[in-house]
């Protein structure tokens, strides 16, 4: 039998001055909820510290897990839209973290490219949280902080870990806006269900991408086949 479909949500925790970090409440709030789509699927969340000693952290769980796909949340309090990020770049500010602490070195991962893409169709997924009446864009920068750390190194992982027929998981990075995280034109409660609309996009994308891979492994005579 096959295993179930295995996703990680990510947010991250409190900073100085903000005890509940806005990505991690609209995390919990969209799990809350209950989707048919959602039914057997394995979701895991896991609150990331604010801390640049931490991402070593996230680096293990995606190695020991192997996620079909991963959702990762943080909060951008000068912006006004929902951003989803097209990219990462393998850059760190010289900026302190939760704990007082600066980023170790300026390039994130030495034996890595300069920036690395989103593997998730974050333009059509734009569109859909239109559709919900979430003002969303996407955006080519996701700074050079934490949030964008955890994207490049979430990035990475995925990348190294191709399917068979060289795809790989859908990793999404979404900045939510302000303080509280949440549009002015949205509500708290509206943000968590376009949000869990999201995840069922990308639990959909998943398993499409599984699928394909299926068809092209020798044991099913795939075209992708290797000759014994």
């Amino acid at each position: 039998m096959a295993r179930p479909l295995r996703i990680l949500v990510t947010a991250f925790g409190p900073f100085a001055g903000v005890p509940v970090n806005p990505s991690q409440r609209a995390a919990m709030d969209l799990l809350r909820l209950k989707r048919p789509a959602l039914s057997g699927v394995e979701i895991t969340l896991s609150i990331l510290p604010t801390r640049w000693d931490e991402l070593p952290r996230l680096d293990a769980l995606l190695r020991e897990r192997a996620f079909d796909a991963v959702l990762l949340l943080g909060v951008a309090s000068r912006r006004r839209r929902v951003c989803l990020e097209t990219r990462a770049v393998n850059a760190a500010r010289d900026f302190p973290d939760a704990a007082g602490r600066h980023p170790p070195e300026r390039r994130l991962m030495t034996q890595q490219a300069d920036v690395l893409a989103s593997t998730a169709p974050a333009l059509a997924w734009v569109a859909a949280l239109r559709r919900a009446g979430i003002a969303a864009s996407a955006s080519l920068d996701a700074g050079r902080y934490l949030c964008n750390a955890a994207y490049f190194h979430a990035l990475a992982a995925t990348h190294g870990q191709l399917r068979g027929n060289g795809a790989v998981a859908p990793v999404l990075f979404i900045h939510l806006p302000g303080r509280s995280g949440v549009p002015r034109s949205a509500s708290r409660s509206g943000l968590a269900r376009a949000l869990c609309g999201l995840l069922v996009a990308l639990v959909a994308e998943a398993r499409r991408r599984n699928a394909i891979d299926r068809r092209l492994r020798p044991e099913h005579g795939g075209s992708g086949a290797s000759p014994a």
